[in-house]
């Protein structure tokens, strides 16, 4: 095996047991890039030098038996909405372009301070504001797309570019891509990490976390960057746990929740056997099970939308006004039309919202997560507009993605996704594990328990 298809987990245990250098570990994270990425177009920028000197002073420091823990010389990648000092912040797309971030954000400043190495910045869809990322495409086939926003991070994390990456997620942007790409992917509660220094699409929504390999990649990563920060309002208090601790203690006691509708209303059969397959898997494990009924089913995306599109467009006002021609067309129409939306109705939506979150509290007594579907559909093809789900329905790409990722969204619970299968086409399949607020032990737990009893995370594309 090469050192590019460790997780993070094994390569720290060589790196500690002085089996595996950094620098050793750097450089074929950036040989596999040089290898792989002119088919995937996964990252805006390389940091090879920068990257193999920090690779040198984390051998230094560990040869000096002063081992940071288990991210110490694990090569990273991260999305093009994070600042770091000295980089361009893009956000993939012209408008800042000459943008050069003064100040590492949060994450990166503390998963730095961890002894992780930035190999580069991944794509995103330009701004966050799309589930697609046009630049980049699926490492498990180039005729797909990746999912979005985080597209870069995830197909770098999938092909072997990085051993994590991190992502951005206000309607299912760290989730979607995930699960198209066949990986591990993290929304931690709202205010859990803080998102300073990250460029917002919709302040109330936004969320950071990581892209991984494996469920404990992810508990690993949430270590290093869990906590609350002054510089964000939103970061809660409460006290962070060691989020690896209570991984292998298995789910017997535990009660989920399977939608008995939303989830499985229009979605690909592929997709439905596979997630109705990984809840038996875990039956089998001594998981108990039972039906619940997710609220407000039928306004989750006008809620999603109601809140994306006004903030969106109030965050971008004045960039818009200024050099709104070096935006696609795709994105300057949604700020466009988010300049049309009424203070009474962004109102409403809040308050909506809130009897939401108070309905979902109450669909929570009893159970410890929800379990299911992440996306209804594997990935679409580039170019492809709309699925066609065996019900009849005809649904945009866009809005099937963020249909079963909005509800933890708007509630602000955290949600993990893992890989759980493949449809006839070879293209991964993800379950969707979604918990109480705080609660990523259990969700993170839950989802060991599933991917230890499988292969599916350990897969990874032939490129």
């Amino acid at each position: 095996m090469q050192p590019y298809q460790l997780n993070i987990a094994d390569a720290a245990q060589k790196i500690s047991a002085r089996e595996l250098s950094p620098v050793e570990l750097v450089q074929s994270a950036l040989d596999r890039i040089e290898a792989v990425d002119e088919k995937l177009h996964a990252f805006v920028l390389v940091t090879g030098e920068r990257a193999l000197e920090a690779a040198q002073v984390a051998e230094q420091e560990i040869a000096e038996g002063r081992y940071r823990g288990p991210l110490h010389g694990i090569p990273i990648g991260i999305k093009d909405l994070y600042d770091v000092a000295g980089l361009p912040t893009t956000s993939s797309s012209e408008v800042r372009q000459d943008y050069l971030a003064a100040e590492d954000s949060a994450c990166v400043s503390r998963l730095t301070e961890a002894g992780g190495i930035i190999v580069g910045k991944t794509h995103t869809h330009e701004f966050a504001y799309g589930v697609i990322t046009p630049t980049t495409r699926n490492p498990w086939n180039t005729d797909y797309i990746p999912g979005g926003s985080s597209g870069g991070s995830g197909a770098a994390v999938a092909s072997g570019e990085c051993l994590m990456g991190m992502g951005s997620d206000t309607g299912g942007s760290i989730r979607v891509p995930a699960s198209l790409c066949g990986a591990v992917g993290l929304k931690p509660t709202y205010g859990r990490v803080s998102r300073h220094g990250v460029t917002s699409l919709c302040w109330s929504l936004d969320h950071v976390g990581p892209l991984t390999r494996t469920v404990r990649d992810a508990a690993i990563v949430l270590n290093a960057v869990a906590g609350f920060d002054p510089r964000d309002d939103a970061t809660s208090r409460l006290p962070v746990p060691d989020y690896t601790e209570a991984l292998n203690d298995g789910v017997t006691g535990r009660t989920v929740g399977v939608p008995s509708n939303f989830f499985f209303d229009d979605i690909d059969p592929a997709v439905e056997g596979a997630v109705r397959a990984a809840v038996e898997e875990l039956e089998s494990q001594g998981l108990s099970v039972r039906e619940v009924q997710i609220p407000y089913a039928d306004q989750m995306l006008a809620l999603e939308y109601g809140l994306v599109v006004p903030e969106a467009t109030s965050y971008h006002q004045a960039m818009l006004r200024e050099r709104g021609e070096r935006y696609t067309d795709e994105v300057r129409i949604f700020l466009e039309a988010g300049e049309l939306v009424l203070a009474t109705s962004y109102l409403r939506v809040l308050r909506m919202r809130t009897l939401l979150k108070r309905a979902f509290r109450q669909m929570f007594e009893g159970i410890d997560a929800i379990v299911c579907p992440t996306v209804p559909a594997t990935a679409a093809r580039v170019g492809q507009d709309c699925f066609t789900f065996p019900s009849g329905a005809e649904t945009s790409v866009t809005e099937a993605y963020v249909r079963h990722s909005a509800p933890a969204n708007l509630s602000g619970l955290p949600a993990l996704t893992v890989p759980c299968g493949f449809d006839a086409t070879g293209l991964p399949i993800g379950l969707q594990i979604i918990g109480r607020p705080f609660d990523e032990q259990t969700v993170l737990r839950i989802g060991h328990a599933y991917e230890s009893a499988t292969d599916w995370s350990s897969r990874q594309p032939d490129l």
